[in-house]
């Protein structure tokens, strides 16, 4: 996609914040350009990793999400207030990577099992057809076993199955057989085993789990399923069977390397406060100096083999309400080259966030309370009385951006919610009269607001 492209379909969820949408969409565009360099320019190229600033609920979470979505490439969302630095309690930095391998494990996987699909639905067609008519010879013929006519009169016998077996293919396919009851062998799945060190789950990089199950002996048990019920359990095991395990992570840890993106929110968070001396100061700086070499480029061991870091994208954001961009360690803000500062939010915009986005929160609220019956129209002097309410809190309290929006429509749609299942089919008209009986009071009470809203 040409980052025009990119940008055209970021404006249909995600209002405003164009240099924001600009700088994600030219630094995609940079990785198919990476790909398609010689092997040897490739090895000098770096992808160009972005920091977003802006206050919360602005979109830059979602602005990455959604990047991830339009490419498949395998994507992860962390908090580096989560991590410390290791010998302190909490998870070390190399465990992103491995939580990114596992989401290109998860993509690979799906695309794989739609390859596989096919021959798994052929081979559970036959497994159904031996479980509804097994092939058992008459018992003359299994006693006087050698003579000729015995051989023919088995013959017979094993033609007359196929002849049933075919018609009973027909009506599988027609799906007659579908109440008919199967008995079915399934594996007993063992719960996972909890292994707990000091370190952490992430610094054990060899399958436990997995050697366990080997070791321990499988165990089968007896099910009776309908056809249908049968057919889901047998394509499960099927599909599993046709895949190839050891390809599926070879192009699991490519692609982690190739084309993964890691967005770190919060990295705020990690900026020591200036005074030198705090505890919390120690582990802030810890986690900047962990965080570095993987930014930069280092290899990264995990269950699947070695993952180098060097092309992986990482986009950091923060709010840097209390600290600034210039707060990090200066290593850490040069690996870093691209900054965007996204902006608060205006009226203008609260009012394109409830209309245009095609998963707008309206439209939501709309479709949640129809499946009672329950139509809900919103009037344009409606939504800019909703878009003024949330400006207005925003304002006065907390500014937390468009996630307001929620707080206010779960309020505002709050009885009709309740009522709904017992009042029967009915429209319900979303107008500024509307909106002010519901949320007028809270509004111009603001300490209730603070709580409330």
């Amino acid at each position: 996609m040409t980052p025009k492209q990119v940008v055209e379909k970021l404006d249909e969820h995600i209002v405003g914040q164009d240099a924001a949408k600009r700088a994600v969409a030219i630094a995609l565009r940079n990785r198919w350009r990476w790909l398609n360099l010689s092997d040897e320019m490739r090895k000098e190229v770096t992808p160009r990793n972005i920091l977003m600033i802006g206050p919360t609920g602005v979109g830059k979470t979602e602005i990455t999400r959604r990047l991830a979505k339009l490419t498949g490439a395998p994507f992860i969302k962390v908090e580096a207030s989560k991590y410390t630095e290791v010998g302190y309690y909490g998870r070390d930095v190399e465990s992103m990577i491995r939580d990114l391998v596992e989401a290109a494990i998860s993509l690979v996987k799906t695309s794989k099992r739609e390859e596989v699909s096919a021959e798994a639905e052929k081979r559970v067609e036959d497994r159904l057809l031996k479980l509804l008519v097994p092939f058992e010879p008459t018992a003359s013929a299994i006693t006087e076993e050698g003579s000729e006519e015995d051989s023919a009169g088995t013959d017979d016998q094993h033609a007359k199955h196929l002849r049933t077996v075919e018609k009973f293919r027909d009506m599988l396919r027609d799906g007659k057989l579908e109440e008919r009851m199967v008995e079915l062998s399934l594996e007993q799945k063992s719960s996972p085993v909890q292994v707990f060190t000091n370190m952490g789950m992430e610094q054990m990089d060899m399958d436990l789990q997995g050697m366990l199950e080997k070791m321990v002996p499988k165990q089968l048990s007896s099910r009776r399923l309908s056809v249908a019920d049968a057919r889901r359990v047998l394509h499960e095991q099927e599909v599993e069977g046709l895949l190839d395990k050891d390809s599926i992570n070879e192009e699991a840890v490519r692609l982690t390397e190739e084309t993964g993106i890691v967005f770190i929110d919060e990295i705020d968070k990690i900026c020591s406060s200036g005074d030198s001396g705090k505890s919390a100061d120690v582990s802030r700086q810890g986690v900047q100096r962990d965080l570095l070499p993987i930014v930069e480029g280092t290899t990264v061991q995990t269950r699947y083999g070695s993952v180098s870091t060097e092309k992986i994208m990482f986009i950091a954001a923060g709010a840097f309400h209390r600290s600034r961009p210039s707060d990090l360690m200066p290593e850490l803000q040069g690996r870093f080259p691209i900054r965007v500062e996204l902006q608060d939010l205006t009226r203008d915009d609260f009012i394109r966030i409830l209309t245009e986005p095609s998963g707008a929160i309206t439209r939501q609220y709309a479709e949640l309370l129809a499946v009672d019956g329950i139509t809900v129209e919103y009037t344009e002097d409606g939504i800019r009385e909703l878009a003024d309410v949330a400006f207005h809190v925003n304002q006065t309290t907390q500014n937390i951006g468009a996630r307001r929006l929620q707080t206010i429509m779960e309020r505002l749609l709050e009885d009709v919610s309740f009522e709904a299942p017992d009042c029967g089919k009915r429209s319900v008209v979303v107008d500024r009269a509307y909106v002010m009986a519901k949320l007028d009071d809270i509004r111009k009470d603001e300490d209730l607001s603070r709580f409330v809203l």
